[in-house]
């Protein structure tokens, strides 16, 4: 139906028993044709015009091979019309609608096979088909086709009922309350309505209008009940699931439900035609796509934030280049060339913006100084220092990275044996440093004392270590320079608690292999590569986080140094400055998160403490806890305690969305037990621990070690509760996981 005859739209008027030219909707295939308000409309396809179904009932010739009009002067005219006299009805009417069928079927198809035997798949094929058909038959519906209208108006509510009944299916899927009624079933009655109400248009022309303002009502009614649901679920939840579904469908309905919608219905007269705001709607099941197929989608939820930072940049320079056009140009370009130029812009503009961030991130050592740059600093300090393999080799390289990135000659570090109560170093003529100020250091600290910096480095039960930066009062460090050194004296703390672990493992192995000639190579080999590996993810995320922050501020400070405009010069430094102090800041609490600094200096109260004041400020729910002090002889629990309530905290920020948690440690006997509850979606039990997701398998390997016990009680929509014991002085590993 769409393609037998290309769509016209002119409206027409009775005058005198003529049908005279009124208002054409293409007016420049109109001025080509020479057709002006004075002709009048003979026949049209050899049809007598009083014969038009679509005149008699609209005033209108909606499509046409070929009309016959009589010119002022009594001139007949015949004006053949193809397909591409008028481009924009050939490809907004035809060649889009077909191509995005074509592509939704492929697409359809494709998830079809690929994922089987699933509901949230099934309903997802449905909405994309009906989506489509909805548009493919736009075309035929503006005809007065009637089987074009009974399917546009069926299919028009139908998604809406699916998308509905998707949404709850989804709701269950990620475990989040559904506010609305369950009983979606009910509402797939509105398509039969629209399917009779179309039946009856077809019988009855003259009620077409009133017909399709019902339709149109139901859709806008139910458009707002999606949106309802999931603005109340958004705000509820604080979801970035739902936030970037709402995002998906509130964007492209914008357009067609107050452009060419609401109008329609109020005042009978668009604002935008149906099938340019319907063009916004083809986004909505693509980006559904990706609910499916990575079945967690706050994964894209990057890369649609990039999109809309580059959507917004690429269409305020096109409103910018489109208005200077038509002011440079004016009346010579029609509104058709200047819609293709200004889309062309916009979609030019966003792929450049792609891929420069590609070659900016393949050229970056090229393009970026790193002076001044801290981050990249830090990463290419922690990289090669990862590399060494011994203590004292570690120590030497960490001082000559120090010496070379903060341009220092005099850097060595200083160690004070307990053993001997005296200072060791290899360093000649090193400055007179009183051991109690070694005494007084802290993790990372770094004091300034005569003629040295002195940080706090290391310290275990035999000595301590700092590391000491000679300036003969003549340099000054910056507090980003300062900052930079306090996060890589944790980093390197961090690598000689595992160097040392190593070697101490290495040396018993050793031990045991003099005292039994069997050998192990698997298990140093396995050792060295999990160290390796360790070093190198620690390295790899530091990289991908805040270092691309860095860049970022690399890039705008490069633009004020070629920027030719100083007026707010200073004003733009101290916003760039304050970017790179708090990027410095979160790598801080990145380090503390990894080895919490307060664990071994003020004991696991005071770190527990810090945590939940930390998760406080981020949470929507309220924390109720108490922490008894314990008095634990094995160390290490401290540190498994405070990973527990970690993991336990972090479960309830990402995954809870609870009103109410409360956690507990309580002392034991001879051990102690972590009490946690909350109130919010639950989950199944079996689910988790099968997947091993919400970190519960690492939660239990840890009390495994310890050989505590583990209980965990969940049900979906009831909440989650779990309790864990430990004794201590057992060196049995057995285990037991129980579930209520």
């Amino acid at each position: 139906m769409n393609y037998s005859a290309p769509y016209l739209d002119i409206k027409v008027e009775k005058e005198n028993g003529k049908w005279g030219v009124a208002h054409p909707y293409f007016k420049n295939w109109a001025e080509w044709e020479s057709i002006s308000p004075d002709d009048v409309i003979l026949r049209v396809d050899g049809m007598p015009i009083d014969n038009l179904k679509q005149v008699k009932y609209k005033s209108k010739i909606l499509s046409a091979n070929s009309i016959t009009i009589m010119k002022p002067d009594g001139e007949i005219v015949e004006i053949h019309i193809k397909r591409l006299d008028i481009p924009q009805q050939f490809f907004y009417v035809l060649i889009i609608p077909a191509c995005y069928y074509f592509l939704t079927l492929f697409i359809t198809i494709y998830l079809h096979f690929k994922q089987k035997n699933s509901k949230l798949t099934n309903l997802l094929i449905l909405f994309m088909l009906t989506v489509s058909i909805a548009y493919v038959s736009g075309g035929a519906s503006g005809r007065l086709n009637g089987v074009g209208i009974i399917v546009n108006r069926s299919s028009m509510l139908l998604c809406l009922v699916v998308l509905l009944h998707f949404l709850e299916k989804y709701y269950t899927f990620v475990k989040i309350n559904w506010l609305f009624t369950k009983n979606i079933k009910y509402f797939y009655i509105l398509p039969v309505i629209a399917c009779l109400l179309g039946s009856i248009g077809f019988f009855y022309p003259a009620s077409n209008n009133i017909l399709s303002n019902v339709v149109l009502a139901l859709f806008f009614i139910l458009l707002i009940i999606v949106l309802s649901i999931l603005l109340l679920s958004y705000f509820k939840y604080s979801s970035p699931q739902l936030k970037i579904l709402l995002n998906t469908i509130l964007i492209p309905f914008l357009p067609f439900l107050f452009l060419y919608t609401l109008p329609k219905i109020l005042i009978d007269q668009y604002i935008l035609s149906g099938e340019v705001s319907a063009l916004f709607l083809l986004l909505i099941p693509f980006s559904f796509i990706f609910t499916q197929l990575t079945e967690r989608l706050f994964d894209i939820e990057y890369h649609i934030t990039r999109l809309r930072y580059y959507v917004i940049f690429s269409l305020i320079f096109t409103l910018w280049f489109t208005i200077g056009l038509y002011w440079i140009a004016g009346k010579s370009l029609t509104m058709t060339v200047m819609s293709g130029v200004s889309i062309f812009t916009f979609v030019s503009l966003v792929v450049l913006f792609y891929i420069k961030e590609k070659v900016d991130y393949r050229k970056r050592k090229i393009l970026f100084s790193t002076k001044g740059d801290y981050i990249h600093q830090l990463y290419t300090a922690v990289d090669r220092i990862g590399k060494t393999i011994k203590i004292d080799e570690l120590l030497e390289k960490f001082a000559q990275e120090v010496s070379l990135h903060l341009e220092l000659e005099h850097i060595f570090v200083l160690t004070y044996d307990y053993d001997i109560n005296q200072f060791t170093s290899t360093v000649e003529g090193r400055p007179p440093i009183n051991h109690m100020l070694m005494e007084d250091l802290k993790l990372g600290e770094i004091r300034k004392i005569d003629k040295v910096y002195l940080a706090f480095l290391h310290q275990d039960a035999h000595c301590k270590r700092a590391l000491v930066l000679g300036h003969n009062n003549s340099i000054h460090l910056k507090d980003e320079e300062l900052l930079w050194l306090e996060l890589l004296l944790l980093y390197v703390n961090n690598f000689i608690e595992n160097t040392k672990m190593v070697e101490e493992l290495l040396e018993e192995l050793k031990h045991m292999r003099q005292a039994d000639d069997s050998q192990l190579p698997w298990l140093n080999k396995l050792l060295w590569l999990r160290f390796e590996e360790e070093k190198y993810q620690l390295a790899q995320e530091l990289h991908d986080t805040n270092l691309q922050e860095q860049l970022h501020i690399a890039r705008e400070v490069d633009v004020l140094i070629n920027t030719k405009d100083t007026k707010d010069i200073q004003q733009k430094l101290a916003m760039v400055h304050k970017q790179m102090v708090a990027s410095l800041h979160d790598l801080r609490a990145y380090c503390e998160n990894l080895k919490p600094p307060l664990l071994d200096t003020l004991g696991l109260n005071a770190a527990l403490e810090k945590l939940i004041r930390k998760v406080s400020e981020r949470a929507n729910f309220m924390l109720i806890y108490t922490i008894d002090r314990l008095y634990l002889e094995d160390e290490r629990m401290n540190l498994m305690i405070y990973r527990l309530f970690q993991e336990l905290l972090n479960n309830a920020l990402k995954h809870s969305y609870s009103t109410t948690v409360e956690i507990h440690l309580r002392e034991m006997e001879d051990g102690f037990e972590i009490l946690y509850k909350d109130d919010g979606v639950g989950c199944n039990v079996d689910d988790i621990i099968v997947t091993e997701s919400m970190g519960i398998r690492g939660m239990q390997e840890r009390i495994k070690a310890f050989n505590g016990n583990f209980y965990i009680d969940s049900q979906v929509n009831e909440g989650m509760s779990i309790r864990i014991t430990v004794k201590e002085g057992s060196d049995t590993l057995d285990y037991d996981a129980y579930s209520g």
